[in-house]
């Protein structure tokens, strides 16, 4: 129960100013005039004007309301060093039991993991959820928050935001001074041409050891080690590497150990850079004109990022006859440049219907082969003349071609079909129109295909007679691809619907450039939301258990499910920021969940400079739980001082809710009209006498 005077006036504020002035005016003329009876008149003027005002008695009836108190526990994943995480958990415990105690105060808990105090760049953010935590509660009840962490908080807020309205009191985990090494990458290209050196810059710091000790570095490329260098502490390291393929690369740089570690998970950063081809340089060479020649010319010339050489045999030797070379149109076909000096600037070379005559020494079709052992691509689109005594076959080119002519060609109407490798195999499966009706393919008739037995590789597609059409092979460093028709151009053409002779040529040059997405054994993930997805693509028919290693070092297995053709996949919950590590005993692969180098792990020891601002602004304190133990927990009021030695304050509001209230008038109307009347007629009284 709570009693107040107010006042409730009968008249506007304006109307009771100009009769009091006029009641003032009137008394001052009394006095001038030194009448007896100016006192009375006073009087009774000043009782018009409180009956005017009107005095009540407040009467509220209140019901106080409980102050809000929050405690942010920290659990993110730098908190998981040592014993941080069990640190925060057995304090917040002391503090609800402790607070339990204290009445008229609500306490709320907020537990801070990466799912939800993440902040964009992957540090830790804990005044956003204490801002959502206290979006309710008015400000007049609000006692206090605690904040129960490492001091790592990457939210903290500045400017007019830093000064809160109650007190801030931190609890640190972990201890003053802690020391740890760690890496970080200074320079990054987000872009660089395949094959072509690319350099980064990378830093490595050992806190609370002398600068310049030698520290080992390791460089990854998707999971494959490709570089070890050594690195000096406190200084910058240049890093020149090769990226092996085009898209995503996912490069990770590691260093070892140093002598004061109080965790490795900074000890390692992780960028991606994608590979971009300078220009893919095809040489064709066409053994003579046909219908399907301009076809493959128009769909390499198609593509902004071919670079192509296309010569076509129109002159054999065979066709010599007397007229002088200069007064020929045709250009002289440059067989030393193209096949010695200059071989190896061709990422791709496609034999077109091409047989041995007298153009190529012997000598050349070695180096072909040579070439395609180091590490080259060669397509050979095969017709009749693979099957005569002067198929490409019967030269040195052999080493390599993974398919052995017979003498017969059929002449007959087929569809290319996938075989069951096909189907699985990523240059082919999933073909636009492969799957048809009736087990036939929806794509139009070939006419023509060269009989061959199959000495190496993978057999894609067959043809008439079910023979081998595709076939794909690795040799040594290097890749051929064998297609035994010359009749692709039909497709092109759409001659019975077509086909899709474009989309297969692209994949066909992408698989023979060994890009990473037409490997037909590869082991993928990506994260989506907080689902890690594994993909295992494989020409077995299963997929072993993939081991995943999470960024905090926490290992565990995932068992894959087939979803399609050759495909495997299966998922796990992500619930840590940072690069997760993929192996199934054969292959490895990598992914990142949030920024590959989030602040959360940039720098993990303990520290009370980052949130001492915002503190001292709030009133607050700071303290070491390990050194100075939990501290006392007091109730203060509003605009005290909230902390001291060994002590922290809450703050008592005494916030109430108003349930009832009574309004009593001080004069009654009839009293104060007969004091008025009396005051005027005694000042009357004095002035007759």
């Amino acid at each position: 129960m709570s009693f107040d005077i107010v006042f409730v006036p009968h008249l506007s504020i304006l109307a009771i100013t100009v009769i009091a002035f006029m009641c003032f005016a009137a008394v001052l003329a009394s006095l001038l005039l030194r009448a007896s009876g100016t006192l009375w008149r006073a009087l009774a003027f000043a009782g018009a004007l409180l009956v005017l005002a009107n005095p009540a008695i407040l009467e509220e009836d209140r019901a106080g309301l409980p102050d809000v108190a929050v405690i942010v526990a920290d659990q993110t994943q730098s908190q998981a060093i040592g014993d941080r995480s069990k640190t925060v958990t057995a304090t917040v415990e002391k503090l609800r039991q402790r607070l339990a105690e204290t009445k008229d105060l609500d306490v709320r808990v907020v537990t801070v993991t990466e799912a939800r105090g993440s902040a964009s760049d992957g540090g830790t953010a804990l005044f956003g959820p204490l801002s959502e935590t206290l979006a309710d509660v008015p400000p007049d009840r609000i006692a206090g928050a605690i904040l129960v962490t490492d001091g790592q908080v990457h939210d903290v807020p500045t400017g007019n935001g830093a000064k809160l309205s109650y007190p801030l009191h931190v609890l640190l985990t972990g201890q003053p001074n802690e020391k740890d090494r760690k890496l970080t990458i200074q320079q990054a290209p987000r872009y660089g041409i395949v094959g072509e050196p690319v350099k980064f810059v990378v830093r490595v710091d050992d806190f609370g050891s002398k600068p310049g000790a030698a520290a080992d570095l390791e460089v990854r490329v998707d999971g494959a080690t490709v570089l070890h260098q050594i690195a000096k502490a406190g200084e910058s390291t240049p890093l020149q590497l090769k990226l092996p393929h085009g898209g995503e690369n996912v490069i990770e740089i590691a260093v070892a150990p140093g002598p004061n570690e109080l965790t490795l998970l900074n000890n390692r950063a992780a960028v991606v850079t994608n590979g971009v081809r300078d220009r893919l340089r095809v040489l064709l060479v066409s053994g003579e004109p046909h219908a399907g020649e301009r076809t493959w010319r128009n769909l390499l010339k198609a593509d902004p990022s071919v670079s192509l050489v296309h010569f076509t045999i129109l002159r054999p030797p065979e066709k010599q006859d007397g007229t002088p070379v200069d007064e020929l149109s045709l250009i002289a076909f440059p067989t030393r440049e193209l096949f010695d000096e200059k071989l190896n600037d061709f990422n791709l070379i496609i034999f077109d219907r091409y047989q041995r005559r007298a153009i190529l020494p012997i000598a050349y079709y070695e180096n072909v082969a040579r070439y395609v052992q180091d590490g080259g691509a060669l397509l050979v689109a095969a017709g009749p003349e693979f099957a005569s005594p002067l198929s490409l076959y019967r030269s040195p080119l052999a080493s390599v071609l993974p398919v052995e002519p017979t003498d017969k060609v059929y002449e007959e109407g087929y569809k290319p079909k996938l075989t069951q490798a096909g189907e699985r195999h990523p240059v082919t499966a999933g073909l636009p129109g492969a799957e048809g009706k009736n087990g036939q393919p929806e794509w139009g008739r070939w006419f023509r295909l060269v009989r061959a037995s199959v000495l190496s590789g993978s057999t894609l597609m067959s043809g008439a007679q079910n023979q081998p059409l595709l076939v794909l092979d690795r040799v040594q460093k290097g890749r051929v691809a064998m297609l035994l028709s010359d009749q692709a151009w039909l497709w092109t053409r759409g001659f019975e619907g077509g086909g899709p002779q474009a989309e297969l040529l692209r994949r066909l040059a992408h698989w023979l450039m060994k890009e990473p997405d037409l490997e037909e054994e590869r082991l993928s993930a990506v994260v989506r939301g907080d689902r890690l997805i594994v993909t295992r693509r494989t020409m077995a028919d299963t997929a072993a258990t993939v081991s995943v290693t999470y960024p905090s070092g926490r290992v565990e297995t995932v068992n894959l499910a087939p979803s399609e053709g050759g495909v495997f996949s299966g998922t796990l919950k992500a619930e840590e920021i940072g690069l997760y590590r993929l192996k199934d005993g054969k292959l490895t692969a990598v992914a990142a969940a949030g920024p590959l180098n989030p602040k959360e792990l940039s720098d993990v020891r303990a520290t009370d400079t980052i949130l001492k601002p915002v503190v001292e602004a709030a009133d607050g304190g700071i303290f070491w739980i390990k050194r100075d133990g939990i501290p006392e927990i007091r109730r203060v009021r509003p605009n005290r001082v909230a902390a001291g030695s060994g002590w922290i304050g809450l703050r008592a509001n005494e916030a109430y809710a108003v349930r009832a209230v009574r309004q009593t008038p001080l004069f009654h109307p009839a009293l104060a009209l007969i004091l008025i009347i009396g005051s005027l007629l005694f000042g009357w009284h004095r002035e007759g006498r």
